[in-house]
């Protein structure tokens, strides 16, 4: 037996013996992983040579065990089920219900948006009526007549004959067949266009003629030492057409119809500087802000000064209103005082706190008539106050209710939004709608907002993408002007026009070079003059001639125009 195990064929032997051992505890050993340690046989994905060990214990070779894994099924190609799909969605028809676009994101657009609005209307009525057409009528179904209800029951009776086939005239045929269809030379089926007869007639209808303004300034002045300060008030355009312009210790005069320009006063000798100025409604009176707290006022048609107020404020003034013979004036010492010019003292009637920072805003209702009761005024704490000086107070309890500063009736405002962001300059009332109000904030805010003075709600609000410097509403059409200033994102220092109340934009006019601060319109209500930190003055045709009324027109019958 020795002699057989040191042969030849007993080393193969043994060797083949020592192999099935050791092959049987590696193939049922777990693996192991070699940087996380952890087994990757009881993993849920199985081992492509993952092996078990019989339960006899013989040591030979384990059989391999049959995993199950999941199958899959795969077509030739994936056919999307349109039984659930909206075509109104597939085509892009859906309405504009989605979240709005952050007003930080939102951009002034451009003068070309009213025209891409009307084409892209246009473009969605024809493809709602090329995709999703209207079903044709069909014929009704014919009713079986409802039986007569009789006493007695009729006896069942022979139907009479008729004929299977009838053969009529095409003349008494209905004229709904083909056959009369066709004979329509206006038929569909003659027409040579791609489109429906329905978005035919849409595209050969007269389309809305827009309006154009001129995108350049007719008239540049030159305005050295314009100051570039958003608080102050520096242009404003009488009733007899003539614009008075602050120029730091002077005020000049330009007289429209003949282009003179005059100097109405100079206060470099006492170290002031102009912060304000504001006409009278009907007349040549100008008052005078300045830096020191002074308030003068002026006759235009003289040169001369009428009054001066020494201590009008403890700060500087940057606005002024006038109503009728009232003249408002706001400081930076966040008072508002009221004076009547008809009267000799120089202290005032009134005086309103409503802001606890300076005053930077203000406007009358109305061209100072009897109904002009009402008074904006916004300042840099980004408040709005209504005021009402003929002495009615609403109740104090109220979301916006300002009656927190007291006193007398008269002295707390009307009504308070707080609803701006930033410094709040722009105040414009509505001359075509009773009671409305538009204000515009600064940097921060960037917002036209709509207020119903009446209610104290806010009725719309329009992000522009910029500071809004200035608003005024056109006398001859339901639009509005806003200058704007600084901008993160949009092109900066343009004049914006816009129709209300929809809020489209009707054009954009650009040409200077810093922030519009100033802004005022003329007497016809067809130009606006605007002033920039660039120390120029630009004229614009923004509006159309105001059209006259059937009894504004001449009558034949009206003999007083022949007299000479």
């Amino acid at each position: 037996m020795s002699g057989l195990k040191n042969s030849p064929f007993g080393k193969r032997l043994r060797a083949s013996h020592q192999d099935k051992d050791d092959d049987a505890p590696r193939r049922t050993r777990p693996r192991v992983g070699p940087v996380f340690g952890l087994s990757l046989a009881s993993a849920s994905t199985p081992s492509l040579d993952s092996w078990t060990a019989t339960s006899d214990g013989s040591g030979g070779p384990a059989s391999p065990v049959d995993v199950p894994r999941m199958s899959r099924e795969y077509g030739d190609r994936f056919v999307p089920s349109r039984d659930t799909g909206d075509i109104r969605t597939s085509y892009q028809l859906m309405d504009d219900g989605g979240p709005s676009t952050p007003a930080k994101n939102r951009i002034i657009p451009s003068e070309s948006d009213a025209l891409k609005e009307q084409a892209n209307a246009i473009f969605t009525s024809i493809l709602h009526t090329e995709v999703t057409p209207p079903s044709p009528r069909r014929p009704v179904s014919p009713t079986r007549p409802a039986p007569i209800a009789s006493s007695s029951t009729a006896p069942p009776s022979t139907p009479t004959r008729r004929r299977l086939f009838t053969y009529n005239s095409p003349s008494t045929s209905n004229p709904g067949t083909p056959t009369r269809r066709l004979d329509t030379p206006t038929d569909e089926a003659y027409s040579m266009s791609p489109v429906r007869a329905e978005s035919r007639q849409l595209l050969e209808s007269p389309r809305r003629k827009l309006r154009s303004v001129c995108k350049t300034p007719y008239r540049v002045l030159d305005a050295p030492e314009l100051a570039d300060d958003f608080y102050l008030n520096l242009v404003d355009w009488s009733s007899t057409n003539v614009l008075g312009v602050g120029l730091g210790a002077c005020v000049y005069l330009w007289t429209a119809h003949n282009a003179a320009v005059s100097k109405l006063c100079d206060l470099a000798d006492t170290g002031d500087t102009i912060s304000s100025v504001s006409w009278v409604q009907k007349g040549t009176t100008l008052a005078v802000g300045t830096l020191s707290g002074r308030m003068h006022i002026y006759d235009a048609n003289t040169l001369q000064i009428q009054r001066t107020y020494q201590h009008a404020h403890a700060h500087r003034i940057g606005a002024l209103a006038w109503n009728a013979h009232v003249l408002s004036s706001g400081s930076r010492d966040r008072m508002v005082h009221h004076r009547d010019v008809r009267e000799a003292t120089t202290r005032p009637f009134k005086r309103c706190l409503g802001h606890r920072q300076e005053v930077c805003g203000l406007k009358w209702s109305g061209d100072g008539g009897p109904g002009s009761a009402s008074l904006a005024s916004g300042g840099n704490d980004n408040k709005v106050c209504i005021w009402d000086l003929r002495g009615s107070r609403r109740a104090a309890s109220g979301a916006s209710s300002g009656s927190e500063d007291g006193g007398a009736p008269g002295d707390a405002p009307l009504w308070k939004f707080h609803e701006h962001t930033a410094a709040v300059k722009a105040l414009a009332w509505d001359p075509h709608l009773s009671g409305v109000l538009a204000t515009g904030g600064g940097t921060t805010d960037k917002h036209i907002r709509f207020w119903n003075v009446i209610n104290g709600t806010m009725l719309n609000e329009l992000p522009t993408g910029s500071q809004v410097c200035n608003l005024v509403w056109s006398l001859t059409s339901h639009e509005l002007v806003s200058t704007h200033g600084f901008s993160s994102e949009t092109a900066q220092n343009q004049i914006c026009i816009w129709k209300y109340p929809t809020l489209n934009m009707v054009a954009s006019l650009t040409g200077h070079t810093h922030r519009v601060l100033y802004l005022a319109m003329s007497p016809d209500g067809e130009t606006i003059v605007t002033g920039a930190g660039d120390e120029t003055l630009r004229f614009w045709n923004a509006f159309p001639k105001k059209e006259k009324n059937e009894r504004e027109k001449e009558s034949r019958l009206d003999y007083a125009r022949l007299i000479r």
